[in-house]
């Protein structure tokens, strides 16, 4: 199997539809990225554990999140499922720059410490991102990667997305 660009974003929007499916039905499980399987094989990416779960919510105002500033030029209630989304160690690497058409996306580059622990999580993180989007917006919701957008200091460009 070879992988193509993007490959890690696909994996965490097309598996965290998977998560909030099984959650939705009583099932809990949880993004495992430091597992891994016994036989090593170049093709392993990460691991999802699911199983039975007494509690299968918690209060928002739980949870340890960014500000929407913090993850986007300005504060967008519509991003908010983006917000809420899970990620390693809870890094929220993503940023939304506001375009004509929608947002510009784009990976956080992390400083030295946390790019080595966090290197081959954070496009799955993103990917996760994405896919809260998108559930919340499955009528609008269109990705597309532009071959113009904005060189943002700082960040990567993933694609672009309209909600």
């Amino acid at each position: 199997m070879k992988k193509k660009e993007n490959y890690d974003e696909n994996i965490g929007f097309i598996f965290q539809q998977v998560c909030l499916y099984l959650q939705s039905i009583g099932i809990g499980n949880c993004w495992n990225g430091l597992d891994s399987i016994k036989q090593k094989n170049p093709d392993f990416v990460i691991l999802i554990s699911f199983g039975k779960s007494n509690k299968m919510t918690r209060d928002v105002e739980d949870f340890k999140r960014k500000s929407l500033k913090k993850i986007s030029d300005y504060e967008d209630e519509s991003l908010k499922p983006a917000q809420l989304a899970p990620s390693a160690i809870n890094s929220q690497p993503w940023y939304f720059k506001h375009c004509k058409d929608g947002f510009d996306v784009y990976k956080v580059k992390q400083n030295i410490l946390k790019r080595k622990i966090l290197k081959k999580w954070n496009g799955i993180n993103i990917g996760i991102a994405l896919s809260h989007l998108y559930i919340s917006n499955q009528n609008s919701f269109e990705f597309k990667i532009k071959e113009n957008y904005e060189k943002i200091k700082g960040y990567e460009y993933i694609g672009s997305v309209k909600i």
